[in-house]
């Protein structure tokens, strides 16, 4: 069997330690992704709410247009036929 020498020790540990700072960059890459994306996320999220809230509006109108269409309906249902 070979001999373990403290050289061959040494330069593991240095690859070790290599391999190491390049797992961190890899890490703070992730990291730095992750935070993009989660500020997507965060602006498609308020778009979708805003779209909630125009669809609201929108709503509110279409009920008022047909509130004033069925008054209507019914005010002209009760007048009187009149042949021109």
């Amino acid at each position: 069997m070979s001999e373990v020498t403290n050289g061959l020790m040494f330069e593991l540990l240095k690859r070790v330690h290599q391999e190491i700072g390049e797992l961190r960059q890899d890490v703070s890459e992730t990291k730095r992704e992750l935070n993009v994306m989660r500020g997507h996320m965060v602006a498609t999220q308020s778009d979708i709410h805003n779209i909630y809230g125009i669809l609201a509006r929108q709503d509110d109108r279409l009920e008022r247009i047909d509130r004033r269409l069925e008054l209507r309906e019914l005010a002209e249902a009760q007048r009187p036929y009149e042949p021109r």
